[in-house]
């Protein structure tokens, strides 16, 4: 649990579609974490395996390899609808393919968010929980902006994720990425970007990060100290 300084940030009830979406966990225990990770071949990755090694010394928190679980494909419905359900937060953590996820996380909602689960009158299995995407890309920052050949912010271009989690009744946050994630190695970036990573997790469990204000963000990044309040 964070430290006697640090600010708790508890949830408010459900209010319904719409952008009024609350957090529900009204409790202080900690949140459990899902981190659902995909990447067709994450030896080849530097971030992402970093980023994978960190999540996992985090306590609290369930990793899932997708790739490694459904190598065929054959996604679950009944196992990830249990898995998700009984988690507070959940993270989608990839590679920022073509401008969206790798195919399997596709398929997990196309799967999992089921009608009468997910959404519908009575769909509200995922209701009030956290959703974001901590994700790895290529180019620099500056190029994902709407004067920077990508055009769109990172968020921009998430915003179909954003408008599935806000029509299952989750509350959205901006996307964690490392940006140039092929150059990793060349400087510092990288263990400072994993810091961070492992700091959002932990706050997010112990409820010490400002939800309410790190929705508007653009980016999570480079926000761990004020949205805790420990600046």
């Amino acid at each position: 649990m964070a430290g006697a300084q640090s600010p708790a940030y508890v949830g408010t009830l459900y209010e319904g579609f719409g952008g009024n979406m609350g957090l529900i966990d009204d409790e202080i225990a900690p949140r459990r974490i899902l981190i659902l990770a995909a990447h067709p071949a994450p030896r080849r990755s530097v971030a992402g395996k970093a980023l994978r090694a960190a999540a996992r010394e985090v306590e609290g928190v369930t990793f899932a390899d997708l790739y490694a679980e459904y190598p065929r494909g054959d996604i679950h419905a009944d196992t990830e609808q249990a898995r998700a359900a009984a988690h507070d937060v959940i993270i989608f953590l990839h590679p920022f393919y073509w401008y969206s996820t790798p195919a399997i996380l596709k398929d997990w909602q196309d799967i999992v968010l089921e009608h009468g689960w997910a959404f519908g009158s009575t769909g509200k299995a995922l209701t009030g929980k956290i959703f974001f995407s901590a994700l790895t890309a290529g180019n620099p920052e500056e190029s994902y902006a709407d004067d920077g050949y990508n055009r769109f912010t990172v968020r921009q271009m998430l915003t179909p994720l954003e408008q599935t989690a806000d029509y299952c009744g989750m509350v959205y946050l901006p996307p964690f990425a490392f940006f140039r994630a092929g150059h990793a190695g060349e400087d510092n970036r990288l263990n400072e970007h994993v810091a961070e990573w492992k700091g959002l997790l932990a706050a997010l469990r112990d409820h010490t990060l400002d939800i309410e204000g790190a929705r508007p963000l653009p980016l999570l990044n480079g926000q761990l100290t004020s949205l805790t309040g420990e600046g």
